[in-house]
């Protein structure tokens, strides 16, 4: 049996190797975005100097909104419980946009978008630099990780079956990363143990990243642990934390007398108000979001990192007018932040991020070193073929 799944370990190794190596060095890439762009853009995340007393938000967005252009509106702004952060203001557009604000001295620290090479790496990793087609059609870099995280599971699966071991000594020994006996020993054991040490973990990643590649996966995925999909799970599923970065019930329509060109502004008024009411209930809060009419606040939670009490407020009086709790919501608005959190490896803090990390460093090395394994045993058996002849 051993044999059979050599051969399918290999023959779906050698074709899907490189693409896997990609996926899982962008993944690994990933995994600490948010900490490096801090450390390394400091200067716009946080404050030089803690003032006495905060400006009121109402004033930092009306500020901010004047600065954008016609077709850009700001959309939020989130606070983080830290003094020494700036706030973050959501714009319109581009996707993922903001500006940072000095809350003290309403200084406007700069416009924060992703990286040039954080977005490289988010888009190899889930399209392979590939750009989503128009008109429906087929989106070739997503299908081709969707595929090749497939059958980087059948060759974990393979590998298992191919490595289990007879005896408590040959355990032992493959479980062993030789340092001091030769390079070739040396890459023969980094491929069989680490890819064991790294089997468990690679294995959820993979899992729980085809739910983003195949719509029967993730239908499936969803059956499987109690949730239906319906219309309303396809959207959240499709549109994620629309709630902290978009507008609901936008009013106040105005018009430019200069250029005549409509534009709508949202209501901050009492958005101070709310969030200090949602502060003083949640002392524990990661960030509290305030959008016109709605608000967030997550919390350091375990498991979910993405789950988020929702609330909702009279922007005439600032009166909090209705609530969802996270704790209180069903399946179906838990397993989206569940599945991200388990693939991303933030469940459980900083530990798991640098497992998660290591272990995708581990996944991008393994068809690497296969591809040493095989290429040295093809020279090996070329040349005593030749030897003989």
């Amino acid at each position: 049996m051993k044999k059979a799944f050599r051969k399918i370990h290999l023959w779906l190794s050698v074709p899907f190797g490189v693409i896997i190596t990609l996926i899982c060095f962008s993944g690994a890439m990933l995994v600490f975005e948010n900490e490096i762009m801090q450390m390394t853009h400091r200067h716009l995340y946080y404050v030089e100097k803690i003032g006495e007393k905060p400006i009121p938000m109402e004033q930092l967005a009306a500020k901010v909104s004047t600065t954008l252009p016609d077709d850009v509106k700001v959309t939020g702004i989130t606070v983080f419980p830290d003094p020494q952060k700036a706030y973050q203001i959501n714009l319109s557009k581009p996707k993922r946009t903001s500006i940072y604000i000095d809350p003290y001295t309403g200084e406007i620290k700069g416009r924060n978008q992703r990286s040039p090479f954080f977005k490289a790496m988010f888009s190899l990793h889930r399209w392979l630099l590939d750009s989503r087609p128009e008109d429906g059609k087929v989106f070739w870099g997503k299908t081709i990780v969707g595929i090749s995280t497939l059958m980087f599971i059948f060759v974990l699966v393979s590998g298992i079956i191919i490595w289990w071991p007879r005896t408590r000594k040959a355990l032992k020994n493959s479980l062993k990363i030789n340092l001091r006996k030769g390079a070739s020993l040396f890459w023969h054991d980094l491929h069989v143990a680490g890819g064991i040490y790294a089997l468990v973990l690679l294995s959820v990643m993979a899992l729980t990243g085809l739910t983003w590649s195949f719509d029967w996966y993730r239908t499936a995925f969803y059956t499987a642990f109690g949730v239906e999909m319906t219309a309303n799970t396809k959207h959240n599923n499709t549109v994620a934390n629309a709630s902290n970065r978009t507008i609901r019930g936008e009013r106040n329509g105005n018009r430019d007398k200069s250029t005549g060109n409509h534009r709508e502004e949202l209501s901050f008024s009492h958005w101070q108000q709310v969030y200090e009411q949602l502060a003083q209930a949640n002392p524990d809060n990661k960030q509290i979001s305030i959008a016109d009419g709605t608000a967030s606040v997550s919390s350091n939670r375990f498991g979910n990192t993405r789950g988020a009490d929702r609330y909702t407020f009279d922007t005439n009086t600032g009166k909090i007018t209705g609530v969802s709790l996270y704790e209180e919501s069903d399946k179906s608005g838990k397993i989206r932040g569940w599945i991200y959190s388990v693939h991303v490896g933030n469940w459980g803090g900083t530990l798991t991020r640098i497992l998660w990390f290591l272990s995708a460093l581990l996944g991008a090395s393994l068809p690497l070193t296969g591809y040493y394994l095989w290429i040295k045993r093809l020279y090996r058996k070329g040349r005593t073929k030749r030897k003989i002849d």
